[in-house]
């Protein structure tokens, strides 16, 4: 009886009487989402100055919603506003003007979008097969996988990729139009990806398998929900299309491949010398799922083979029709990968394509075939023989309830669960000096310390890693000369030089490493930033050589005379200082220890 009663609990579809069960499963639902998402929000407010590795980039700018005299004129500023969608910098202005500052906004929304897609998710799995459990896996794995990377948690617009998707998927399966015509315009203005890969589905719905062969709808409703939808998605689209950016134009394939900036290792990492595999499948930009986790998410691949056996696995007769949307999607999703390749840059990283929608396919797929197993499972425990061992046939069902905890609780058996990537700024005292300073004082550095300087002092500076993305070739442009200027004044042994750099640039301060003029310095710092560096020839060359041969950098000549900070092992250098008069080419300041040569 028992048996009975948790065979019914995990695997039986639902019938009138079954609304107790489905509350029980979707709030389990909400439960584990808000743990996971709990535990991120924990993450965030861990220390005052705390922010996504990428909302670095895409957030930093939206500072001046707060306060128009913050960044004015600021390349990087002014760069990635011009290449934020609408929607997400609209959502953004808005909270603004309520009073939800944007940095704080970047923290709390993750957990928002996690709920939201649990709750879609679960409507879209139980609408493909209609049992509780499955829908409870469903959103489980899609949460282990979502929270396993920084999508969502970036508060970027590629977190509003799962929401938005599965809303549409949802609103779609329920043949509800307007909510899901507004859930495509909203992929479009927030992360325009999504909203192709919507229009795929739509087109592809059109067509129909039967009896061996293609054949297409006769029903002019699904035209004119397809037209329809179709129309939405090339209005929200629309304004990426007639948005001329003064940052253009976008860099060619042949132009990217001559370029350090894309290669494996580099800022942005696109190409692999001898390595197609890692292209094809792995490339953070060009694979097809550059990010694997977790693992079980893709034994849902194997879910046809089940559905081809119904009579040794009796729950897929319930799965619906409905469930053909997940080919659809994975068409599409294909489609578009393959697109974005034969258009490299016009239509986005490839990946995009296919890593966000893919998730979702194989989180619903799976939870179907994970709880058939287990329903196949309860069917084979009465011994099909009277005077049976009912002990052997108690091991499937031993086995697939291990399996399901096993699910569940994965990423307890993980050290870095969730992986939100969030930044903490180590140097608060920098951020509060500089902070105190008038508001368009411009910072000059190689410093790591430079990528935080944007988002935690909310100063700008002339250049830093994290934003120098080469996609458009102006600004890549500005970004390299600016890179090549810092690196030759920084190690130049003429003073004039240091001068000129900072009056062409208007610096007014100049933040340096402790160590930054000594032999080891380059072989020191953190290596990404070092890459970067290294990228930009010959200036990094002639500056390491220069330092190994024992050449005096005139900058470093002027440490304990003009530092105005020092905390940490950072130093910071006032420009004006360095500026005045009487300080000569032969005049020389007596160095600290490891401030310079």
């Amino acid at each position: 009886m028992l048996i009975k009663r948790l065979h019914e609990f995990f695997t039986a579809p639902i019938s009138t009487n079954s609304r107790p069960r489905v509350i029980f499963w979707f709030v389990l639902s909400l439960t584990f989402a808000t743990i996971y998402a709990s535990q991120v929000l924990q993450k965030a407010f861990s220390s005052e100055y705390v922010a996504q590795d990428d909302a670095r980039q895409f957030v930093f700018w939206m500072q001046r919603f707060v306060d128009r005299e913050l960044l004015r004129n600021d390349l990087m500023a002014e760069y990635y506003q011009s290449i934020t969608p609408p929607g997400f910098a609209s959502f953004y202005w808005l909270m603004a003007v309520m009073g939800v500052a944007p940095l704080l906004l970047s923290k709390i929304l993750p957990m928002i979008l996690g709920l939201v897609t649990t709750v879609y998710v679960f409507g879209v799995s139980m609408q493909i097969l209609p049992v509780p459990a499955a829908g409870f896996l469903s959103a489980l794995l899609l949460n282990h996988s979502i929270w396993m990377r920084n999508d969502v948690s970036s508060a970027t617009p590629k977190a509003f990729a799962y929401p938005l998707f599965a809303a549409f998927l949802y609103y779609l399966l329920r043949g509800s139009w307007i909510p899901t015509l507004v859930a495509i315009a909203l992929q479009g203005l927030f992360f325009a990806p999504m909203a192709f890969i919507s229009g795929g589905v739509l087109l592809l719905r059109l067509v129909n398998w039967s009896n061996g062969r293609l054949t297409l709808s006769r029903d002019r409703k699904d035209y004119l929900f397809s037209v329809t939808g179709l129309g939405v998605a090339f209005l929200s689209l629309l304004p990426y299309a007639l948005t001329s950016s003064k940052f253009g134009p976008l860099i060619t394939i042949s132009q990217a491949k001559l370029i350090p900036d894309f290669m494996a290792g580099a800022r942005v990492s696109f190409f692999y010398d001898n390595n197609p595999l890692r292209y094809w499948f792995a490339g953070p930009e060009t694979g097809i799922f550059p990010y694997v986790g977790p693992a079980q998410i893709f034994i849902g691949v194997l879910l046809p083979v089940l559905l081809v056996f119904p009579s040794r696995f009796p729950l897929t007769s319930q799965v619906t029709s409905k469930i053909k949307v997940l080919g659809e999607i994975a068409i599409a999703s294909f489609g578009m990968f393959f697109a974005a390749h034969l258009l490299m840059f016009k239509l986005y990283g490839p990946s995009r394509y296919t890593q966000h929608s893919l998730r979702i396919v194989f989180a619903i797929a799976s939870a179907i075939l994970l709880i058939s197993l287990m329903d196949a499972a309860f069917r084979f425990y009465p011994p099909p023989v009277a005077g049976g061992l009912r002990g052997v046939s108690l091991l499937p069902l031993i086995f697939s309830f291990l399996i399901f905890l096993a699910v569940v609780f994965y990423p307890n058996s993980l050290r870095f669960f969730p992986r939100p990537g969030y930044v903490v700024g180590e140097v608060p005292e920098l951020y509060k000096f500089l902070q105190q300073q008038p508001k368009d004082s411009l910072v000059a550095s190689l410093s790591l310390e430079a990528n935080n300087l944007p988002t935690f002092a909310q100063r700008p500076i002339l250049v830093a890693r994290e934003y120098s993305l080469p996609f458009h070739t102006k600004y890549y442009a500005q970004i390299r000369q600016r890179v090549m200027d810092l690196i030759n004044a920084q190690y130049n042994p003429d003073i004039n030089q240091v001068r000129q750099f900072i009056q062409k640039y208007g610096v007014d301060f100049w933040l340096l490493d402790s160590s930054a003029f000594t032999p080891e310095y380059f072989n020191q710092m953190d290596a990404a930033n070092r890459r970067w560096i290294e990228l930009y020839q010959p200036a990094a060359k002639e500056a390491i050589s220069s330092l190994e041969q024992g050449t005096i950098p005139a900058l470093s000549k002027f440490v304990d005379r003009c530092s105005v900070f020092e905390g940490g092992d950072l130093i910071m250098l006032k420009a004006e200082c360095i500026q005045k008069p009487g300080f000569s080419n032969n005049t020389f300041a007596k160095p600290k220890n490891g401030h310079a040569l």
